[in-house]
């Protein structure tokens, strides 16, 4: 009996040092990156919530119609993006919620082992009667070694007993912690949903007064596609409408009624201001996480020509820069890309689209609305390029 107990109460304390032990050693790096993930996309939900709040006071302040509806809707798509990081946000979060509920779990097993086992001791100690050590003798040396141990172990025995209520305790706040990230989850789904449906009223808005201007947009996309079906590749398609768009820019400076493919769609949205310095103001078109850089070696053996974000599936997808759309439509192996000329020789490419909500000609502001993501290969590439040159747009986004 006297073995029994000791080994007992060398296991509870053996326990107490080997969990101190794996605790101080054990790196926890997917928790970090969990936490780190929380932490960005907080970031980028605020950073949306800004621009749209600018795009906002923006559209209130629009000499023009055009210019009001265009601000209006980068204002919404922002928000769609603000939607977007907050749903990352709360998935994560209820993923480090459940990570620390299971160790917690964890310890609160080990503590319980050591101290569930001495209970058991302890009562089948009380099952001997004590009037039986009369009669023993050596059953009563035994019941006063056994209580002068208990003596000496009660204070630790009530530390324990103390850290096992602390960890209960614990436990019922991470449930609370994970009863509101999920009611912040549905929040927020719930609000992507209505400003979609905004979005998506205005846009309809907006292509029935661009209606009229069919004729010339039908022109020019007919023109892109046909670039498209010419070129051998993706790069030698930029540099076709690269060279077309220097070309049309020269005639447009050249004195007389010379008209351009589209140039009444310029006109009706020639309100929409255009970024003087590209390298000032250009942000990532999509929330999300870069998963390959500029230079980098794809899974496929390919370099990077840009960055690669993956997203959630149906994500929002806007202009990096204000711009011209020079190319949109579906490219070999690329699904439906956006080429966006912008001022000063700096061109985007966005390649990997489910949908393309811009036409040919249209001259888009910086974060107006432009597509979104697929649902089977949720990641989107984008590259910058000035004169047909790469460029790292991590350096430009800090």
């Amino acid at each position: 009996m006297l073995r029994s107990i000791l080994f007992i109460f060398s296991t509870v304390f053996l326990a107490a040092a080997g969990t101190a032990l794996l605790s101080a050693q054990a790196p926890e790096p997917s928790l970090s990156e969990q936490q780190r993930g929380l932490l960005s996309a907080r970031e980028q939900s605020e950073r949306a919530r800004q621009r749209s709040e600018a795009l906002r006071r923006q559209a209130e302040t629009a000499s023009s119609d055009a210019e009001r509806m265009a601000s209006e809707a980068a204002a919404l798509a922002a928000r769609i993006q603000a939607a977007e990081a907050d749903i990352k946000a709360a998935r994560t979060r209820i993923a480090i919620v459940s990570r620390l509920q299971e160790r917690q779990r964890a310890r609160l097993a080990e503590k319980q082992g050591p101290l569930v086992r001495l209970t058991a001791a302890l009562q089948m100690m009380t099952r001997k009667p004590t009037a039986l050590a009369l009669v023993e003798p050596r059953s009563l040396d035994e019941l006063i070694y056994m209580r002068s141990i208990l003596s000496a172990v009660s204070p630790e025995i009530e530390r324990r007993t103390a850290s096992l209520r602390d960890e209960v305790r614990q436990g019922e706040q991470l449930r609370l912690q994970a009863v509101r990230a999920i009611a912040s989850l549905d929040e927020s789904e719930r609000r992507l949903a209505d400003r979609r449906r905004q979005l998506a009223s205005l846009e309809a808005s907006e292509r029935i007064e661009a209606a009229q201007y069919s004729n010339d947009a039908n022109l020019e996309q007919g023109q892109a596609l046909a670039l498209g079906e010419q070129a051998r590749d993706i790069l030698d398609l930029m540099d076709q409408i690269r060279e077309s768009g220097a070309i049309r820019e020269s005639l447009a400076e050249l004195e007389g009624p010379l008209l351009r493919p589209g140039q009444a769609r310029d006109r009706q949205t020639s309100a929409s201001p255009r970024n003087k310095n590209v390298a000032d103001a250009y942000r990532l078109p999509v929330i999300g996480e870069i998963v390959t850089g500029l230079g980098e070696i794809s899974d496929s053996g390919y370099r990077s020509r840009g960055l690669t974000i993956a997203v959630d599936p149906g994500a929002q997808i806007v202009a990096p820069a204000a711009g011209r759309i020079a190319y949109s439509g579906r490219y070999r192996g690329y699904g439906n890309i956006l080429i966006i000329e912008h001022d000063a020789g700096w061109t985007s490419l966005i390649t990997n689209m489910a949908t393309s909500k811009v036409a040919v000609g249209d001259q888009v502001t910086q974060g107006a609305p432009v597509g979104q993501s697929g649902s089977d290969d949720p990641t989107i590439t984008v590259e910058l390029r000035r004169n047909g040159r790469p460029i790292d747009i991590a350096a430009l986004i800090g």
